[in-house]
């Protein structure tokens, strides 16, 4: 064929027909066919040479021009011409500007038509990949319908209509398998801009796999009247989802279900059988928690909002119930709610009561010096510390059935008799351990912790300025955990070990900062430091606030 006639009609036509079947801009064809022209003509005239090719958009008629700048300085004599003689080709033109040369149209041979063919697959895939990103990285969050193209090992590639996704392995439930030509449904959960390409990634175990589909399933979650708070999922046995109602005259429960469980089932048969149980959501969190743990019925729960626990007491026929088969239950109230959830029989919560106020009533009656009558009323009337009792208001011990004012003045005046010698006697053996009066100063530090931390051999500003938080609450633990074992340690471990810790990671860190304020004095940033420290004593204040109100 020709080259003029190739190049003129038949070139537009190409550019066309590869547009509409990639999808992508016919001037993005074009423009990868004029590179594709420059490049075959660098390749006949010399490569050092600046030689571009324009495709005429209207005709198709192609032009082969190189281009010179003008300079007053020549330092390249392929793509750059003197001043003086551009205008000697051209009056009034200025530095920068180009000498522009028109070159005879070029015959393609094999060699060069194979890399011009190369160099138009190339962006034209280029272009398809760009189009391809853009379309689907607003689309995260999206399910779609696709065809199985491939499955190696597991790895499920799909045929989106416009583009392929990849779907790993353990994005696929349990038991799955898919051959090519199946369909599949399946959520868009990331889309990656990678060198071979933008990767979209499919899953069917996403939490919001699920919920989409119950969006779907329920016209008054497509129209916002329900509302999906929260889901985990153990990807193909079994889920929770939270629900909540905008509507008072529509039960969220039951609209998810459907009738005769027509909508959830739908679901359940797209997640292969995975047994869903629907919850009404609360604001409260123990009501929460309680649904959450549907079907067990609990008897009682107590929260700890400082550590983000909760317990919770069930009857005892009810323990295997609530925690599921191999922790399954209450593994997923504790993903949906976002809580620790610790499961207590009332056995089990009664007999720690029981030793709780035995320890309490001993304290009482080795501090205070009183019978186990009043060490016991005392107890019962919530108090669990000396101190507590040590600076009640008078009027408050003397409601108390069986106290009067006498009594309850001898009481608080013991209580402070013993918190003053306790701090007398820890103060000494602080001195002992060597443990310095920069440490003792340290706001949030009592003398009982000075202690322990001598003991633990952090006894200047330094040795405490160097711990970081989670170091300090362990060695401030009753865990009898390490702090150089803290790396070995599980998340559970370490939970439990942070949970009888005399202060919290906040505190920790207030603490820290007020240590190691010296170390900015020197270069001018004691005020910053100081500030810092200020703060964490403030968060340390309300920490501490937080924690005596629920105490009481």
């Amino acid at each position: 064929m020709e080259t003029t006639t190739l190049f003129k009609t038949e070139l537009l036509q190409v550019a066309d027909a590869v547009a509409r079947e990639k999808s992508i801009e016919r001037d993005e064809v074009l423009d990868a066919m004029e590179q594709a022209i420059s490049k075959a003509g660098r390749a006949k005239y010399g490569h050092e040479h600046d030689i571009r090719a324009e495709i005429d958009r209207s005709n198709g008629e192609v032009h082969l021009r190189r281009y010179r700048e003008v300079t007053d300085e020549m330092e390249n004599e392929f793509t750059q011409i003197l001043t003086t003689d551009a205008r000697a080709l051209r009056d009034g033109i200025e530095p920068g500007e180009f000498v522009i040369e028109e070159l005879p149209p070029i015959d393609l041979g094999r060699i060069a038509a194979q890399t011009a063919k190369q160099v138009i697959v190339q962006k034209v895939r280029e272009a398809e990949r760009a189009r391809q990103y853009k379309e689907y990285e607003g689309r995260v969050g999206e399910v779609v319908n696709g065809i199985v193209k491939r499955n190696e090992f597991g790895n499920v590639t799909v045929d989106l209509g416009r583009a392929e996704a990849m779907m790993r392995r353990d994005e696929t439930l349990p038991r799955e398998s898919f051959r090519t030509g199946d369909r599949v449904r399946a959520y868009i959960y990331d889309v990656r801009e990678e060198t071979r390409g933008p990767q979209i990634f499919l899953s069917r175990t996403h939490p919001q796999f699920m919920a989409k589909l119950f969006s779907q399933e329920v016209p008054e979650i497509y129209d916002g009247i329900i509302e999906i708070k929260s889901v985990a999922r153990d990807p193909g046995s079994r889920a929770k989802i939270a629900v909540l109602s905008y509507d008072n005259s529509i039960d969220p429960v039951g609209a998810c279900v459907g009738m005769r469980g027509s909508r959830v089932q739908a679901v359940v048969s797209e997640l292969q059988g995975e047994k869903i149980d629907i919850i009404p959501w609360s604001e409260d969190t123990a009501t929460f928690v309680v649904n959450a743990l549907a079907p067990a019925e609990v008897s009682k729960v107590v929260l700890d909002e400082e550590q983000n626990r909760i317990e919770v007491v069930v009857p005892d026929d009810q323990l295997s119930l609530a925690i599921g088969r191999r922790g399954q239950n209450v593994r997923l109230a504790s993903m949906l709610t976002g809580w620790d959830i610790d499961i207590l029989t009332e056995d089990e919560e009664s007999r720690r009561r029981q030793e709780e106020l035995k320890q309490r009533s001993q304290t009482f009656m080795d501090a205070l010096d009183v019978d186990d009558v009043i060490a016991h009323l005392l107890v019962a009337e919530g108090f669990t510390t000396i101190e507590q009792v040590g600076f009640v208001p008078i009027a408050e011990l003397a409601e108390i059935e069986g106290f009067d004012e006498e009594i309850s003045e001898e009481l608080r005046a013991r209580a402070r008799n013993y918190l003053e010698e306790t701090e007398r006697v820890n103060d000494e053996k602080r001195r002992e351990l060597g443990v310095s009066e920069d440490v003792a100063g340290v706001a949030g530090l009592a003398p009982a912790m000075l202690v322990t931390l001598g003991e633990s051999g952090v006894k200047t500003l330094d040795d405490l300025a160097d711990l970081d938080s989670v170091e300090l609450c362990i060695i401030l633990s009753s865990s009898g955990v390490s702090p150089d074992a803290i790396d070995g340690l599980s998340e559970e471990d370490l939970a439990a070990a942070l949970k009888t810790s005399q202060v919290t990671e906040e505190e920790a860190n207030a603490i820290i900062m007020a240590a190691r304020a010296h170390w900015f004095d020197q270069d001018g940033s004691s005020e910053d430091a100081g500030a810092a420290a200020d703060d964490g004593g403030a968060d340390q204040g309300a920490a501490g606030s937080e924690e005596t109100k629920s105490d009481a």
